[in-house]
């Protein structure tokens, strides 16, 4: 297996590491209620767990 023949110091290998942006998560909009949440995931509303447009988890009391 080759082996560098110098130790990179870790300015040099942070500065080839910095061209990795991180991007913006994407969002979407819920159909029922207009809010916002993250694609493929579960989010909660008014103590309802919802994805998909339907109803997971109710934590309304009753």
């Amino acid at each position: 297996m080759p082996h560098p023949k110098h130790r990179i110091s870790k300015q040099r290998r942070d500065k080839r590491r910095t061209h990795y942006k991180s991007e913006a998560p994407v969002t979407s909009v819920d159909t029922l209620s207009g809010d916002s949440h993250l694609r493929h995931r579960a989010h909660w509303q008014e103590d309802k767990l919802i994805y998909r447009g339907k109803v997971l988890v109710d934590k309304s009391g009753s």
